[in-house]
């Protein structure tokens, strides 16, 4: 019952942070479950499975924000769905040659950084253009593209994709990123889902703790995306950044076998988030006059 409660609170809390970034939580969540011991493809499943509700719980308040661009999400949820069908094959091979315990992170690590660097560079696309100039036939390839390496991201890293769709959707469509983070919510829903069930005919799960995740994160999906609305576009991807720069410490951490000094870099750096988010809805009256 204690862990049912732990994984209750951690579903909530990463929901916050799902529903304010459009990242899905499993590229939070996995990581968790590794420093937590649970092996490299149960921690897959599990995410997947949890990512499903905190992008249910996040399409539902930006569906209500107006943040979502249905044909974007479509292109991009479909492609997804198709990237999903060779992803696990990939790696159900790398857990029989054995080297999904350390190819999985240190290609974690490998996007985080350069995600980290794209939400952090100073970039004009997503300041100087607004996602209602986007001419949506031309950049079809594009969306595509996108939607394909989420997907593939998705069930190879069981991170649910968003994590890869938001920068991508910012760098390379030119979204804003309240309106990335809505569509990347809906794409991503498409494609766990399918990655999921791939996953679930082929994986034990332990579906109480998943339904303890999800519960959580139908509530912390709703804050977080209300807590959008406090914050400027650029205070977004700047925080975004920083989730991914902590993430990627986290883990090495872990291949260095230090695991509880890398779950401790993460729940500080929640904890950071946490306060923050609660200063500024506190102050919310004040930063809604100086829009």
């Amino acid at each position: 019952m204690l862990e049912l409660i732990m994984f209750l609170i951690i579903g909530m809390v990463i929901g916050i942070f799902s529903g304010f970034f459009g990242v899905g939580g499993g590229f939070i969540l996995t990581p968790i479950l590794l420093l937590s011991g649970y092996s490299p493809v149960i921690a897959i499943a599990t995410s997947l499975l949890y990512t499903i509700g905190t992008s249910v719980s996040g399409v539902l308040v930006h569906f209500r924000l107006k943040n979502i661009q249905y044909k974007i999400a479509t292109v991009v949820g479909l492609s997804g769905i198709a990237a999903t069908q060779v992803a696990h094959p990939f790696v159900m091979f790398l857990e029989k040659m054995g080297w999904d315990v350390w190819l999985i992170p240190v290609f974690y690590l490998i996007l985080l950084a350069y995600f980290a660097f794209s939400m952090l560079k100073k970039d004009k696309t997503s300041e100087s253009f607004s996602v209602d100039r986007i001419d949506f036939s031309p950049s079809l390839f594009k969306q595509i593209w996108i939607g394909f390496f989420g997907g593939f991201i998705s069930t190879s890293l069981g991170v649910g994709g968003g994590f890869v769709l938001v920068p991508l959707l910012i760098t390379f469509l030119g979204m804003k990123p309240r309106q990335a983070v809505g569509t990347s919510l809906l794409g991503v829903l498409f494609m766990v889902s399918i990655g999921f069930i791939t996953y679930a005919i082929h994986t034990p799960i332990n579906y109480w703790v998943g339904a303890a995740l999800i519960t959580g994160a139908l509530i912390g999906g709703q804050l977080g995306g209300n807590l959008t609305t406090y914050y400027r576009n650029k205070e977004i991807r700047k925080l975004l950044g920083a989730l991914y720069i902590f993430t990627w410490i986290s883990l090495v951490f872990k291949l260095l076998s230090w695991n509880l000094a890398g779950l401790e870099i993460l729940i500080v750096f929640f904890t950071y988030l946490l306060i923050r988010f609660a200063i500024r809805f506190l102050n919310r009256k004040q930063y809604i006059k100086s829009q």
